[in-house]
């Protein structure tokens, strides 16, 4: 499984390359926004891609964009900038985690395998392979949600986590830390924050898919749920 790596220091593409190796996976280099986009379109089999947003000519938020336009690969982004409205620019943008400099590499390696779980849908409890909410219909196995009149939503694999694990309990709140812990695979190590961004990101797209139709609903102070 392969593993594009993006940062301008060349330090921290090898230091990553190295952990990359040792959980066995195969990393591919790049050390600028336009040799990514190269480095995408020659390699279409890359399954992850850890990104720094900081650099040269095109910035990481930009690459973000333009790979969002035709695929849904799960994105990390590792940025020395700090602040909450960075982070949640990165995740609005298409990005599905966020994790500051100066990092843990075993820290970025764990999120990396749990993206990778999500995104292959690695699930052993016995689900329902299809779910029928409002004005949509739901394919686990595919990863597919259409509206319906016939259109497809394009969601990335956190925001079908999400919409999946709501639709599949109509009517129960999830708090903002089960989702995370569900959905990411891990113990709640971020702020609420994070699952609000995606969440919101998720009900943009569902809402400008059916015309305004709200399948998602915040209960305040409590969370999320889907009606039945």
């Amino acid at each position: 499984m392969k593993i594009l790596i993006v940062d301008d220091d060349k330090e921290i593409v090898e230091l990553l390359s190295i952990y990359v190796k040792n959980e066995g996976y195969e990393p591919i280099l790049a050390y600028s926004g336009k040799e990514a986009i190269t480095r995408l379109a020659t390699n279409p089999d890359i399954a992850l891609m850890i990104l720094d947003i900081m650099m040269p000519n095109m910035s990481g938020i930009e690459v973000v964009r333009q790979v969002r336009k035709d695929s849904q690969i799960p994105i990390i982004i590792v940025s020395a900038k700090t602040g909450d409205m960075d982070k949640i620019q990165g995740l609005i943008t298409g990005a599905d985690d966020y994790v500051t400099k100066p990092f843990n590499p075993l820290e970025v390696m764990a999120r990396v395998k749990s993206l990778l779980r999500r995104s292959q849908n690695n699930v052993t409890n016995p689900e329902p392979d299809e779910l029928e909410v409002g004005p949509l219909t739901i394919k686990k196995d595919s990863h597919e949600v259409t509206t319906l009149t016939g259109k497809q939503i394009q969601l990335t694999a956190l925001e079908f986590g999400i919409l999946y694990l709501l639709a599949s309990h109509p009517n129960r709140v999830f708090s903002a830390d089960e989702i995370f812990e569900r959905v990411w695979q891990q113990e709640s190590i971020v702020s609420a924050k994070t699952v609000m961004v995606h969440v919101s990101h998720l009900r943009d797209k569902i809402e400008e898919a059916t015309g305004g139709e709200k399948v998602i609903e915040t209960v305040w102070g409590v969370g999320y749920k889907v009606e039945a």
